[in-house]
């Protein structure tokens, strides 16, 4: 419905009411309601999933339109990405967020900053769900507010082209609610668990949850050692608990993303239940690291499997996990995958040592010979250090083309001594187009990087800290931020405004008329920013 119809219809409304309803503008209640688009989470969770499916769609018939997401650690971060997003891109589209459990863990939970394990308040995840679509919202009220007091200006001036101009401006509002991609971690517990907490950030708008193969209990980062995975009946369980919530919610078209932690987990926790030879849990077992015993030699406590009729017994560490053979990742992952695609994922999520398009495709290409629309989100991580993987990984490519790398030490690829070389040139160049590259030819649908901010955050304050409390005093803030703020344009800058100083306004006049008390008078310091 355009500007002109909700002033239309709300005046309607308003001469209905008579005389008690007199003080009441139809176009000023219009604007709050443009100012409010989404009234639920639930609306911005269907507005989000119609999104990813159409650009899920849109990346099958080209590559070349993959997704991208910054991972956010609280609401205001999220709101600035979007915001920066429409300002040099125009519109947000194929942009994204991410909400990173790692972040939660560090950075939100009530023990203090945790590892990533599972351990901080499974609300929280909600709880940050809606706290981003809240700011996210903000910014759509604070950027429609500026575009209604413009256009109270230009009727004030007679200016009807600009006038006009804002209105379509107005009716053509493009809002800065993007999809989230939430992980869901493990689940926080048992089917169950998962079914309730998917349920409250399905509540908030998530339209994307990612879920992993760990176990709950035992949930590791996925770049770290120790990883524990479950059996795929568990998994698979997990992922229909997500799809029931989505269904119950009325949210049909919602996505999943199943994560696979296997090339890196060495160790499970169950010895899968099989029936038959050759099913989903005998396969599981097949990779478990085993030797034949007979009754002859069987230890007191032995745990004991029948394959073909010979008795194997697997190992098992003191720790009472049991240990998959070495080597067996990758085919474990391509399992964990086309099962999940099988039974309801709609995405998957491959957690690697390394950013290497070749290992990547070779996996998604093993894939798509069983399910050929196969689609992956995958993570950029801070993790992996980029500039001396992709050096070595030039060095290794020069190397095997006979090219002379006898200037170069691949062991310490990473000194700024190789800044200005040409294998540097060559690696930065292939950072560069690493995701291109990768959508292209490893069926990667969504790249996104998950704790930026975390290491943007603690860059800019060490930079700031060296300057404030050292030598450059007050002019370490001015040169280095708000300078910086100024001419880069970032709204920021004018932080009354931000926090919602102007709309407050607008709201005291639409409440109180010419009796309303505003903050943007002439003693407003904002107005030494223009």
């Amino acid at each position: 419905m355009s500007y002109q119809d909700n002033i239309a219809e709300l005046a309607s409304l308003r001469d209905a009411q008579g005389a008690p309803w007199n003080d009441i503008s139809p176009e000023y209640a219009a604007r709050m309601r443009l100012q409010n688009r989404f009234k639920t989470g639930l609306e911005i969770a269907q507005y989000t999933a119609d999104i990813m499916r159409k650009d899920m769609a849109e990346y099958d018939a080209d590559t070349a339109q993959y997704t991208q997401s910054l991972g956010c650690w609280h609401g205001f971060i999220g709101q600035q990405k979007l915001i920066a997003i429409k300002k040099h891109f125009g519109d947000t589209n194929k942009r994204y967020l991410y909400l990173s459990g790692w972040m939660i863990a560090a950075l939100r939970s009530e023990f203090g900053p945790l590892p990533d394990q599972s351990m901080h308040e499974k609300t929280s995840v909600p709880g940050l769900i809606e706290e981003l679509y809240t700011f996210l919202r903000q910014a759509d009220a604070r950027e429609l507010g500026g575009l209604f007091r413009a256009l109270d200006d230009a009727r004030a001036s007679g200016d009807e082209v600009k006038a006009k101009d804002l209105q379509n401006q107005i009716d053509n509002f493009q809002t800065h609610v993007v999809p989230i991609i939430a992980d869901i971690d493990a689940g926080f517990g048992n089917a169950e668990a998962t079914y309730l907490l998917a349920k409250k950030m399905i509540e908030a708008g998530a339209c994307a949850i990612q879920l992993e193969n760990q176990v709950s209990d035992e949930k590791q980062c996925g770049h770290q050692d120790g990883k524990v995975t479950v059996p795929h009946e568990d998994f698979l369980a997990k992922i229909r608990a997500v799809r029931y919530a989505f269904l119950e919610l009325g949210i049909d078209n919602g996505v999943i993303v199943a994560r696979t932690d296997s090339l890196g987990a060495g160790l499970t926790k169950q010895i899968a239940v099989t029936n038959e030879p050759g099913d989903l849990g005998d396969q599981y077992n097949s990779f478990l690291d085993c030797e034949e015993v007979d009754a002859a030699n069987m230890k007191n406590g032995d745990v004991v499997i029948n394959r073909d009729g010979k008795l194997l017994r697997p190992k098992r560490l003191p720790s009472n996990l049991f240990q998959f053979r070495k080597g067996t990742g990758e085919d474990r992952v391509i399992l964990d995958c086309i099962t999940s695609l099988q039974n309801g994922a709609d995405l998957l999520w491959i957690e690697t040592e390394k950013p290497h398009v070749g290992q990547i495709g070779s996996m998604v290409n093993r894939i798509r010979e069983v399910v050929p629309n196969a689609k992956l989100v995958y993570n950029n991580s801070p993790s992996f250090n980029w500039t001396l993987n992709f050096r070595q990984q030039v060095f290794d490519a020069w190397t095997e083309a006979g090219k002379d790398v006898s200037g170069y030490d691949r062991a310490n690829l990473m000194s700024e001594d190789y800044d200005a070389s040409d294998l540097a040139a060559e690696a930065d160049e292939k950072i560069r187009t690493f995701q291109a590259d990768a959508a292209r030819e490893a069926g990667i649908f969504h790249h996104l990087i998950t704790l930026p901010t975390y290491h943007t955050a603690a860059l800019s304050t060490d930079n700031l800290a060296k300057e404030y409390f050292g030598k450059q005093g007050m002019l370490g803030y001015v040169s280095g931020v708000q300078r910086k703020e100024i001419r880069q344009g970032i709204a920021c800058v004018k932080h009354q405004n931000m926090a919602g100083s102007d709309m407050g306004d607008d709201h005291k006049e639409y409440f109180a008329g010419d009796a309303a008390l505003k903050a943007a008078g002439d003693d407003n310091t904002m107005n030494q920013f223009g």
